[in-house]
């Protein structure tokens, strides 16, 4: 009986998170109406620099896994003891952090700089 209980209740909660959603964006959307704004203003604007930004983030994901792992075989060999991997995890997150958050500052100033060149040469 309890192994059955899982199941219904993962389904039943995914049913009533996208029933949720699905209600507030209809609610908000009428209340937008009911205001006089259209709703589907904000679904038009464009995002230029989306692929850019997440293109960046796992390029510099990928060269902290790459960093982190080049960092624990340097200090601790390819035989890693219980105490040596819990403490090896810190590197790879830790690595991870830096160079995901490089590659998103990255993708900022390839935006700035854009936008920037785009304000002082306007297209006539």
């Amino acid at each position: 009986m309890e192994g059955i209980l899982v199941p219904i209740s993962l389904f039943l909660g995914a049913f009533a998170m996208v029933f949720g959603i699905r209600y507030l964006s209809n609610k908000e959307k009428m209340a937008m109406i009911e205001r006089g704004i259209d709703p589907g203003i904000h679904k038009a604007t464009p995002k230029p620099f989306v692929s850019l930004k997440f293109g960046l983030l796992l390029v510099g994901l990928g060269l902290g896994l790459l960093v982190a792992l080049f960092t624990v075989r340097g200090i601790y060999g390819s035989d890693l003891t219980h105490q040596e991997e819990s403490q090896s995890v810190a590197v790879y997150f830790g690595c991870l952090g830096v160079f995901g958050g490089f590659g998103l500052i990255v993708s900022y100033l390839i935006e700035k700089k854009w936008l920037d060149t785009q304000s002082h040469n306007p297209k006539v």
